[in-house]
């Protein structure tokens, strides 16, 4: 039997320690524009998805998403949230 629809939202970003160039990059752009007070820009990704599984086991299967896919778990952290 199919449960409702639980949505996931995937927040994947680089660990802490871990060069992040594209937020250098942007850091700096912001600097240009005039925005000199943003510092430390680092950069993810969010991913959203919907599942048609009880809420215990759409847990499990985005945790294993994000451990085989999503994220690269020796440089990214990521956290999730059901809804």
């Amino acid at each position: 039997m199919r449960g409702k629809r639980v949505k996931a939202k995937i927040h994947v970003t680089l660990k802490q320690g871990i060069l992040d160039p594209q937020g250098k990059a942007i850091e700096q752009a912001l600097a240009t524009l005039g925005y000199t007070s943003a510092r430390n820009v680092r950069v993810g990704k969010y991913l959203e998805l919907d599942l048609n599984e009880p809420k215990d086991k759409a847990e499990a299967q985005v945790k294993a998403m994000c451990e085989k896919l999503l994220a690269n778990t020796i440089i990214e952290d990521y956290r999730y949230e059901l809804s």
